[in-house]
C-alpha cells in the first residue's frame, strides 16, 4: 500500500472515532446524574408539565472533530414523557425519565470512500437538574450505541464499552426549550483491520437539540426549581 493511501485511510478511520460523539452516555443502566458545581449541594428540581410527552429533534446538524477529520449527522431524534406529580419534582437533585433510544441518520464524512451506519439498543434516560445553568444527562446502557464503517476502513467502534458512563450538556427553557453538548467526551472501544483506530478510548460530541412538548403544542418543558 501506497504512503499516501495509508495516510487517507488513518486519516478516515479517526472520522470514525469522532462519529462517536453521537453517544449519549450514562452513570448507569437508567440512570443519568447530572453533577452540581464543585463545592456546591444540587438544587431542588422541577419539570414541567408533570406527564407531558416530549420530543427531542437536532437542530441543524451535529458535528464530531477527530484531528482534521469532521463527521456530521443531520438528523437524530428521541421521545420521552415527564414523570407525573410528584415525581416530577426532586427536592434536593435531578428529575429522570425513560426516553427512546435516539435514532441517527444522514451521517456524512469529510473523507472520501468512508461511510457509516449507527445501531442503539437498550433503555435510555434523560435526567434534568435545576441550576445557573440548567443541567442535562442522557443517558444509554453501556454497549447500547454501535458504529459501523465501510469502505476504506471496516470498523465497529462501541460506546461505553465495559461501563456505563456519563456525558452532561446544558439545559436553557425557550420555546422550544434546547439542550445542548459542547465538545462533551464519551468512552469508545474500535475494533477492526488495518486503519481502524483500535487505540483510540475516547471521542467528542457537538450538538443542540430541540425540546417540544407533543402532548399540549402550546406548553414548553422546562426546568425549574
Amino acid at each position: 500500500m501506497s504512503q499516501h493511501l495509508t495516510r487517507t485511510v488513518l486519516t478516515a478511520s479517526a472520522g470514525v472515532v469522532a462519529a462517536l460523539g453521537l453517544t449519549f452516555a450514562a452513570t448507569g443502566p437508567a440512570t443519568a446524574e447530572p453533577a452540581p458545581a464543585p463545592g456546591t449541594a444540587a438544587a431542588s428540581t422541577t419539570v414541567t408539565p408533570a406527564g407531558h410527552a416530549f420530543a427531542a429533534k437536532l437542530s441543524g446538524s451535529a458535528t464530531f472533530s477527530a484531528g482534521s477529520v469532521t463527521v456530521t449527522c443531520t438528523a437524530s431524534e428521541a421521545t420521552g414523557k415527564v414523570p407525573a406529580a410528584p415525581g416530577n419534582t426532586n427536592a434536593s437533585g435531578p428529575v429522570s425519565s425513560a426516553v427512546s433510544a435516539p435514532t441517527y441518520s444522514s451521517c456524512t464524512t469529510s473523507m472520501p470512500g468512508v461511510s457509516a451506519t449507527v445501531t442503539t439498543t437498550g433503555d435510555w434516560t434523560v435526567a434534568l437538574q435545576n441550576g445557573s445553568p440548567a443541567t442535562a444527562g442522557l443517558a444509554m446502557p453501556s454497549g447500547g450505541f454501535v458504529l459501523k464503517t465501510s469502505g476504506l476502513a471496516t470498523c465497529t467502534v462501541t460506546a461505553a464499552p465495559t461501563a456505563a458512563a456519563t456525558v452532561n450538556g446544558t439545559w436553557t427553557n425557550g420555546a422550544p426549550s434546547t439542550l445542548k453538548f459542547t465538545d462533551a467526551a464519551v468512552p469508545v472501544k474500535v475494533e477492526g483491520g488495518f486503519g481502524c483506530p483500535t487505540t483510540a478510548t475516547s471521542s467528542n460530541f457537538n450538538a443542540t437539540y430541540a425540546v417540544s412538548d407533543t402532548t399540549d403544542a402550546g406548553s414548553q418543558i422546562t426546568v425549574g426549581g
